[in-house]
């Protein structure tokens, strides 16, 4: 293409860059900075624009849909505190392995470093949190920084870029040729490698599979599955990735990270092979590095990981395999199946703990969160999609949801609150005839509960279940345990969320027993629009097995 007739702005170059990436969703919170860019997707309708009310909201629902579809998820901020609050989503993004690049506009070229009005340097603020962070100086070179961008988000282990857009070198005009389309390059495991593992599962007497992290597919997990079933493997799942094996199958061991069952703790303690599968082995799957010895640990280890550097970086394994989830998973599959007579009844064993695990548990107060959540598994298709944010309210839904489809689950593996009402209003842009719950707490809806504006703005009827406990309930529940009965810091006055919903535009209630929640979800479903059921809950009820005046007194006791 010849670049001296097709000058363009540099918004204009940078819009049609996206087009060519094949982008169809961009999330934002509008900026000055910015204008161009926003100019250039007026003429761009195949990707739609969705206006978001915080850029923590935008960044958020940009790493929801990452996670979702395999492609970076695209968010548009400005710069200073629009690029600060948009913080929170690009570290969800490092974090949970999710492609995602966040676009920030920025003060012109001939103003920076005078700390001009709203500037921060971006590249450098935002080094530690994403895997490449940049920025374009120069009109003609977008399409390869756009190009670069694409391809540092997905390949190896996937993650977040960002780009800083001087407000100038946007409007700047440049003749230049477009790029093509990304390509992934997926690393692919060594016949020496598969063989190996081969060997080791043959010899083990107790193997487990675990399964985490980024870079799955629909493809990958049914590759997956069909060798834990040729083989009797029992699979259990990382901190928030329960939908990358069906709940259901008969192979499923349940999860490994916050609140696991005591009896899946053990079976990773006991293993003599560990076959960790995408995940990094981090805080939350180990137990805080306490099930995994570090650095060598007792448990034979593969560790499967898509990026190099990670292999070895905390864990010594005994086969280190440098793959992506596709490729392995296939090549897994395609192993021959071994004697799996030492650990084929252990596998029957897990699931059955499992099942008894997820019976409900009671708790005090009128409302039963644990029999609601019951009620919603046998009641939700497969497709539904559930989100959330963080705090104790997401331990019933960790533990009492079955997930038996790829793709339903949307919580951050950071923690981060305020996650779930983005992450629902990003879910049912991309799947518009899916089911979309989020769960959230009083104060995790709080952060970025103002989304709910988002929902009814594109008629996207999410139903949103808050659970209201009047307090920072997990923060509570550490200060009970450290500081018992002295209570600083952790209380909350709250409003009327259901008026509140209502006050957006959407169906609201509040549901104060057991028996009144199913006609509650009825109308909600039926309203045609976003709703919120507000559940209030006794705040002594702070874990599916716990109270608060229970850890207190056992504090105290401790101390005495």
């Amino acid at each position: 293409m010849s670049t001296e007739h097709n000058a363009r702005t540099g918004g204009q170059i940078l819009i049609d860059a996206l087009r060519t990436h094949g982008a169809d969703l961009a999330f934002c919170v509008p900026g000055e900075s910015y204008l161009a860019a926003l100019d250039a997707l007026h003429d761009a309708p195949e990707i739609r624009l969705v206006v978001c009310r915080q850029e923590g909201g935008a960044a958020m629902m940009a790493d929801a849909y990452g996670r979702m579809t395999g492609r970076p998820g695209l968010c548009f901020v400005t710069r200073g505190p629009g690029a600060t609050n948009a913080s929170a989503g690009v570290h969800i993004a490092f974090q949970d392995s999710t492609p995602m690049i966040l676009f920030v506009g920025q003060v012109a070229r001939g103003m920076s470093d005078r700390e001009a009005f709203q500037e921060v340097d971006i590249p450098h603020a935002f080094a530690p949190l994403a895997k490449w962070a940049a920025q374009i100086e120069d009109p003609a070179r977008i399409p390869e920084y756009v190009s670069r961008a694409y391809h540092t988000a997905v390949n190896g282990r996937p993650g977040p870029v960002v780009l800083a857009l001087p407000e100038d070198m946007l409007t700047e005009e440049a003749g230049v040729a477009d790029a093509g389309p990304y390509r992934p390059s997926a690393p692919h495991p060594g016949a020496a490698d598969m063989a190996r593992l081969g060997e080791l599962l043959a010899a083990a007497e107790r193997p487990l599979v675990i399964l985490g992290g980024g870079g799955w597919s629909d493809a990958a997990i049914a590759d997956l599955q069909a060798f834990a079933e040729a083989n009797h493997l029992p699979v259990a799942v990382t901190f928030r990735c329960q939908d990358y094996f069906d709940n259901s199958h008969p192979n499923y061991a349940g999860h490994v990270g916050i609140g696991p069952d005591p009896k899946l703790a053990a079976r990773v303690r006991e293993s003599d092979l560990l076959i960790v599968v995408g995940a990094r082995l981090g805080e939350m799957t180990t137990g805080g590095y306490t099930l995994v010895d570090v650095p060598r640990p007792r448990q034979g280890l593969v560790h499967v990981f898509p990026d190099g550097d990670e292999l070895g970086r905390v864990y010594q394994a005994d086969l280190p395999i440098h793959a992506a989830m596709g490729p392995f998973a296939a090549a897994a599959r395609a192993l021959a199946p071994v004697d799996a007579g030492a650990w084929a009844a252990a596998t029957e064993e897990a699931h059955a703990d499992y099942l008894a695990f997820i019976a409900p548990t009671e708790m005090p107060g009128d409302v039963q969160f644990a029999e609601i959540m019951v009620w919603l598994r046998e009641t939700l298709p497969a497709e539904a999609i559930i989100t959330n944010g963080a705090g104790n309210f997401a331990v019933w839904v960790n533990r009492f949801h079955q997930w038996r489809r790829f793709g339903t689950q949307l919580a951050p593996t950071s923690g981060s609150m305020g996650y779930g009402t983005p992450a629902a209003v990003a879910a049912k842009l991309v799947h518009p005839d899916w089911p979309v719950v989020c769960f959230a707490g009083d104060g995790d809806f709080l952060m970025n509960g103002q989304e709910l504006a988002t929902a009814v703005q594109y008629d996207l009827p999410i139903i949103v279940i808050l659970v209201n406990n009047g307090m920072y309930g997990t923060i509570r529940m550490h200060q009970e345990r450290e500081y018992p009965g002295r209570v600083s810091g952790t209380a909350l006055q709250n409003p009327d969320f259901a008026a509140l919903a209502r006050a957006y535009g959407a169906h609201g209630e509040t549901v104060e027993r057991t028996e009144d929640f199913a006609p509650a979800f009825a109308r909600a479903q039926q309203a045609g629009r976003p709703a919120l059921i507000e559940l209030r809950i006794a705040p002594d009820a702070i874990t599916p097995t716990k109270t608060l005046t229970g850890i207190r007194e056992a504090a105290l006791e401790g101390r005495r």
